[in-house]
């Protein structure tokens, strides 16, 4: 074999094995609202907070890099599947000033989430500012006009991620100071099916959106939580 065939095999051979590498990092799925946008990686057409360059005014961070969920996939170990975010979007379908938020609320984008090995819900943030009804616990024959009220809109957003994604890793993060019936609600229907629940705590904002250093801080407690991989 010539020296040119040889080089030839070690880049297939090393281009295998990164390949291979790379297919045994388990892959990570975001289903979120503005907390888990930044511009160039989210779908085009949902809306953004975080963009580049940034507006100081708004917030301090100014790279991919510096957000929560990119920490945690870079840190974790972990290699991104889908970042299904979109600005201002709800559990239900009920959105601001009492308008319907159907085509951005989470059960909705929900089946956009490719094939992931994990799944990050980073939800009810907004239902909470929205003044949302969290309405009553309703865990069957949950109709449409249930969906517009917070307990049975994630009661079946959590329904359908189970059936739509079997055998995937679900964990669903709650942002601290929510109103007390939001948070309290969301833990007691992520029990309900058996989903872990990651409930922050000290995140630092600007307004009322994490900071680089609440970023770090949430994808510290992610990581607590949902671990780093292991080859």
């Amino acid at each position: 074999m010539d020296n040119f065939l040889k080089k030839q095999a070690a880049l297939f051979i090393m281009l295998l094995t990164a390949a291979t590498m790379n297919a045994q990092r388990p892959s990570v799925s975001i289903l979120g609202d503005s907390y888990s946008t930044f511009q160039g990686y989210i779908p085009e057409g949902n809306e953004i907070w975080y963009y580049s360059p940034i507006d100081p005014s708004r917030t301090d961070v100014a790279y991919v890099q510096q957000t929560w969920w990119w920490q945690v996939i870079k840190e974790g170990g972990y290699r991104l599947e889908k970042n299904e975010s979109y600005s201002g979007s709800t559990v239900s379908y009920t959105g601001y000033n009492g308008e319907d938020y159907t085509k951005r609320s989470f059960i909705t984008r929900l089946p956009r989430l490719g094939n992931p090995d994990i799944i990050l819900i980073f939800g009810c943030i907004n239902d909470s500012w929205a003044g949302v009804k969290v309405g009553e616990f309703k865990y069957d024959n949950i109709s449409r006009d249930d969906l517009y009220t917070y307990r049975p809109a994630l009661a079946y957003l959590l329904q359908q991620a189970q059936s739509h994604y079997p055998n995937v890793d679900i964990y669903y993060i709650i942002g601290d100071e929510l109103r007390e019936d939001v948070t309290e609600s969301t833990k007691t229907i992520c029990n309900h099916y058996g989903i872990k629940y990651i409930q922050l705590q000290g995140i630092d904002k600007k307004l009322g959106h994490p900071t680089i250093k609440g970023m770090r801080s949430i994808a510290d407690q992610v990581l607590k939580t949902v671990g780093k991989h292991r080859k």
